[in-house]
């Protein structure tokens, strides 16, 4: 009996549930409900389930010690204190408002990934926006939009970066001068179309009478700790490790001892963290592990190396733009792994792997579960009270993504 169809067919629903949250349930219960059923009917041996599931083990450390971090953070004050350093900064002006939190968005991104400005920058930002008495979606879009489109500057930028080229990495050298410019056109067409969009939001006049504390000893450690482990990752990248066991242990260590230096329990930083992210990721890379061992894969990989082979330009807009799409209908996440998958069995050159990477790292600006860390971010809106439909972020990311992805590429072929 071929077992494919209903396999495909399992997967989309689920991961339909997870895009559109029926009923208001949670992204993860979908997943896993995909799974469930996988391996109920026998579509997937549940060692297969199993082990697609532990590959997922370095992004979960990673997940972990980033929320850890976050949490922490957040509870120490920190966000209360940045919040009050940017709009102080900002000097009444909501376009400088803007700006400032666009480049601190771009810096952590960089240095910290951009699931890290999804968890830790959005409470700031939405403290920053409370502090300033304004509507704070417009600067919380930013968060959403520059996690994504800074993320491929460094490799340690994006997760997924390290899934795409797998051990062939490129020397950091190499990365930066293929990267770099393509980084540039994406951080600014994405900000002036991001501005043009939110131009109403900028004639706002924002308040700067608020009281600001000091920050604490406990978040000072925080601020120090999240900063060395920058340096930590990219100690790890330049050293070709990876970046999972590095974050759960800087992000346990500067838990443990902000709590031991205020003697504090625990318990509140554990119960707030949204630990369904975790079986939301493991559910993604079993439904992953599920299409793949139906084969539609092979001749996916068989056109793509024919189409480099004979054009690498082509197949470098073509991917990027073809991968771009279905991060958007699949997730960034599990798009990502079948892309890595299907390059490195093509064996294209690294120009086209190159620009599938910018549409696996661009393209979930498009809509709103594109990626992980943009469902990371939503997650981080419903705790502060805020939501965003469906349809209010595409509206939005059908204006700003296609530009951007198309100079970003055409980039990326102009120094390959």
């Amino acid at each position: 009996m071929n077992h494919n169809t209903p396999i495909l067919a399992v997967a989309a629903l689920a991961t339909l549930g997870v895009i559109t949250r029926p009923l208001r349930i949670p992204e993860y219960v979908w997943a896993l409900a995909g799974t469930v059923v996988l391996v109920a009917f026998g579509f997937l041996p549940w060692r297969n389930a199993v082990a697609a599931a532990a590959k997922g083990t370095d992004v979960y450390l990673f997940l972990i010690g980033m929320m850890l971090l976050a949490e922490v953070a957040c509870q120490e004050g920190l966000f209360d204190w940045l919040a009050a350093l940017a709009v102080r900064h900002a000097r009444s002006s909501a376009r400088r408002l803007f700006l400032i939190i666009y480049s601190v968005g771009t810096i952590v991104t960089v240095f910290l990934s951009n699931d890290a400005t999804a968890v830790v920058l959005t409470p700031a930002v939405y403290a920053a926006a409370t502090a300033a008495r304004v509507e704070p979606l417009p600067y919380l879009f930013i968060c959403a939009f520059i996690a994504n489109a800074a993320s491929f500057v460094l490799p340690i930028s994006n997760p997924a970066n390290l899934v795409i080229f797998g051990a062939h990495i490129p020397p950091l050298a190499q990365w930066l001068y293929q990267f770099t410019l393509p980084s540039i056109a994406s951080i600014l067409i994405t900000y002036l179309l991001l501005r043009f969009t939110q131009r109403a939001a900028m004639d706002q006049k924002i308040c700067e009478e608020f009281p600001t504390e000091p920050l604490s000893v406990g978040g000072k450690c925080v601020a120090v700790g999240i900063a060395l482990t920058a340096l930590g990752l990219l100690g790890a990248s330049s050293l070709d490790q990876q970046l999972g066991l590095p974050t759960f242990i800087a992000g346990t260590a500067v838990t443990i001892i902000v709590l031991i230096i205020s003697r504090q329990s625990p318990l509140p930083v554990l119960r707030d963290i949204s630990w369904g992210v975790l079986p939301l990721v493991a559910g993604l890379f079993i439904l992953v592990a599920s299409v793949e061992q139906t084969g539609i894969l092979n001749s996916v990989t068989q056109m793509l190396h024919n189409v480099a082979a004979s054009s690498p330009r082509d197949a470098s807009f073509g991917a990027g733009i073809l991968v771009a799409l279905a991060s958007n209908l699949l997730n960034n996440l599990p798009t990502g792994l079948v892309a890595a998958t299907v390059s490195q069995s093509a064996d294209v050159p690294l120009q086209v792997t190159s620009a599938t990477l910018i549409g696996v790292d661009l393209g979930p600006n498009l809509s709103v579960t594109g990626s992980l860390a943009t469902i990371l971010w939503l997650m981080a809106l419903r705790r502060e009270g805020e939501a965003v439909t469906v349809w209010q972020f595409l509206k939005l990311g059908i204006i700003v993504m296609p530009p951007a992805l198309v100079v970003a590429l055409l980039a990326i072929t102009a120094v390959s």
